[in-house]
């Protein structure tokens, strides 16, 4: 849980739920993963729970936090919250009745903006139908190339009042990228020591279709050794398009 965060299209960050598995390629040097190690030695007290060492790692074993819950609650001015930067909601292994109180805490505080990001699009499809979706909730998944293009289909059936793809880590092109149902695409490259790199053609090929499109692009990084490390520039400018309150459905309660 934190008030501020580095990571450059939100605001702040809340993890009622910590841990995950690799799922995906884009997985193989996941920072959260990494992060939740450290803090395990540190003696934090959420990431003492270690993970299947074939898919996961010391501190990043799959935890849900009740105590959590109320941390939106206390924060008077609004913000916008990216939900489970440690984790993912949607892991098998969150049962559907803390997925449903997290969704309470984020109704209940219409003030915030919420960005709920998962690589598990199967079950967020399946569960979809099941829970309230207030109208402050931008739902995304991520698609690192073009071998998982079907999680963009399955987020086409949920109804969150924005749908977003995290293209980061962009380890391939994302060749027959079709953008109906998509209100915004975020792109990066990877970072650390064992980045991979990306080719600007496949970021440009996104940033072209948003454009055709006329769906705001958010470029956050080239990725390297560090996050910062080649800049944010792509042909010379930045690219920090997000949604507007007028791209916001009202609140849409299944």
């Amino acid at each position: 849980m934190s008030d501020k965060s580095g990571i450059e299209w939100t605001e702040a960050t809340w993890n009622p739920v910590t841990g995950c598995d690799r799922v995906s390629v884009g997985c193989d040097h996941c920072y959260a993963m990494v992060l939740a190690k450290r803090l395990k030695a540190m003696g934090a007290d959420k990431y003492q729970r270690d993970g299947d060492a074939r898919t996961s790692g010391p501190g990043f074993g799959v935890s849900i936090h009740p105590q959590a819950l109320d941390v939106p609650r206390r924060w008077r001015a609004p913000r916008v919250v990216f939900v489970n930067s440690m984790s993912d909601l949607f892991h098998a292994k969150v049962p559907i009745g803390f997925i449903r109180d997290v969704f309470d805490v984020m109704r209940e505080t219409p003030q915030h903006t919420y960005q709920v990001l998962t690589k598990r699009s199967v079950r967020l499809k399946r569960l979809a139908d099941r829970l309230e979706w207030p109208g402050n909730v931008w739902m995304g998944v991520s698609v690192e190339n073009s071998d998982y293009l079907d999680r963009i289909d399955h987020l086409r059936d949920v109804p969150a009042a924005v749908r977003f793809l995290s293209c980061e880590p962009l380890l391939g092109p994302l060749d027959g990228l079709v953008l109906d149902g998509i209100g915004w695409v975020i792109a990066g490259g990877e970072s650390g020591a064992e980045n991979r790199p990306m080719d600007p053609a496949w970021v440009r090929h996104i940033r072209d279709t948003c454009q055709a499109a006329d769906v705001p692009f958010f470029f956050k990084q080239w990725g390297g050794r560090t996050p910062k490390a080649l800049g944010r520039e792509l042909d010379g400018q930045l690219w920090d398009e997000m949604p507007t309150t007028a791209d916001v459905d009202p609140v849409v309660v299944v």
